[in-house]
């Protein structure tokens, strides 16, 4: 039956009923930012105001910069049906790499700097090997390596390692330069970016409405794009003057890990979305056989993904060594489970096939959100542990329960 044949009445009940799937389908991503706002109002009346403060915020990034960025890797190999259990001992591994080459044996901050990124691949390649190439499922691999970068990190460092080195240090406790100066209290060029931020944004969601319907598919209703453009801006217009009036006259008010994670961030959602490894990962996790019967070389994608996640490990071994200013053998404890709560609870789906970069960023923030207004209330650490499990708990049930009600 062609379109044309079909009555007004039956054209707008098919335009809603593309619309209401379409909305079912990013429920759960709703239902994420929903419950982030509630938390983030919880904490802000029962800290007393004190979550919401520039330097509180500032520390939240510190503090969850690993987890972001750890997860960003993470979710790429839990969408293959894979998991990463090494990436916590990776951190401590590769931190005492980079603070024994700074201080024993003297080499440039940057250099160190090189050459761990470079070890973070190489590890990458040995797991990738032996989980695309042998077949060693990557639960057994990764469990392998926890245990031996963990034994190796405790030989490699006594005690603790210092690194005194400034510019190091300053990658996650600086902020970027205040090139556009004072604009009254606030800084110049925090106010720009969260400017164009929002303006990028906007034309995000208005061209990707605009694709949808150049291809013949029914986008969202107009409302809610509008929705999400003016409750992102008022998001970002929030933190825009958190930020810009949290610097000093010597520094501006976006603090340089925030770039570091943020270019991450975009970087890997790009990979996921825009390009033919990411729709192939999808696939992978899809359905292997079918990604294999249609030509896919999984081989090739189940390798790459472990050299990311080597990578990326590296990144966050120099993020977490930059803020604690030395490394030990500890570093890293329990960084794997951060990880995958933070994928997790930002909608990953267990069996994979199902995750997004954004998702587990706000999962992320979810768990740093708690974690940091239970810290300000003075809770004891244990009981945070014990809280952040149930949080974990209940969103792989939901997770669960949502596919069985499809079913």
């Amino acid at each position: 039956m062609s379109s044309a044949s079909l009555t007004p009445q039956k054209n707008e009940n098919i335009k809603k009923g593309t619309v209401l799937a379409s909305f079912a389908s990013n429920a759960r991503q709703y239902g994420i930012v929903g419950a982030l706002v509630v938390i983030i109002i919880v904490f802000e009346i029962l800290t007393g105001g004190l979550l919401l403060q520039p330097n509180t915020i500032v520390q939240l990034i510190q503090q969850n910069a690993y987890v972001i960025i750890l997860a960003v890797g993470m979710v790429m190999v839990i969408i293959a049906t894979h998991i990463d259990l090494s990436v916590g001992s990776l951190v401590g591994f590769i931190g005492g790499c980079i603070a024994l080459l700074m201080q024993n044996a003297h080499l440039n901050w940057f250099l160190a700097i090189i050459v761990g990124l470079l070890i973070g691949v190489l590890v990458g390649v040995w797991q990738g090997f032996w989980v695309a190439f042998v077949g060693i499922p990557g639960f057994i691999t990764t469990l392998a390596g926890m245990l031996i970068f963990r034994g190796l990190a405790t030989t490699m460092i006594n005690a603790s390692i210092p690194v005194n080195n400034t510019s190091f240090n300053a990658i996650a406790s600086n902020y970027l330069p205040n090139i556009l100066g004072w604009w009254g209290p606030f800084d110049g060029l925090s106010i720009v970016v969260g400017i164009l931020a929002i303006v990028a944004f906007a034309w995000t969601q208005l061209h990707k409405r605009s694709k949808v319907s150049k291809v013949g598919l029914v986008p969202e209703t107009i409302t809610v794009t509008y929705i999400k453009i003016a409750i992102a801006s008022v998001v970002i217009a929030a933190l825009t003057l958190e930020f810009a009036s949290s610097g000093n006259a010597t520094q501006g008010g976006i603090p340089i890990m925030l770039v570091i994670v943020g270019v991450l961030v975009f970087t890997y959602n790009f990979i996921l979305t825009r390009t033919v490894f990411g729709r192939r990962i999808y696939a992978v996790g899809g359905n292997r056989r079918a990604a294999l019967l249609s030509g896919i070389n999984t081989r090739r994608i189940d390798f790459s993904l472990f050299v990311h996640m080597g990578l990326l490990s590296a990144i966050a071994a120099i993020a977490m060594l930059s803020r604690l200013s030395s490394a030990s053998a500890a570093t890293g404890n329990s960084f794997e489970l951060d990880a995958i709560a933070a994928c997790f609870v930002g909608g990953t789906a267990v069996t994979g096939g199902i995750g997004t970069v954004p998702g587990v960023v706000i999962g992320a923030v979810v768990m740093g959100v708690i974690n940091q207004g239970l810290s300000i209330m003075g809770v004891d650490s244990a009981l945070i542990q014990t809280i952040k499990g149930l949080v974990l708990l209940l969103a792989v049930a939901v997770d669960i329960m949502s596919k069985r009600k499809k079913r």
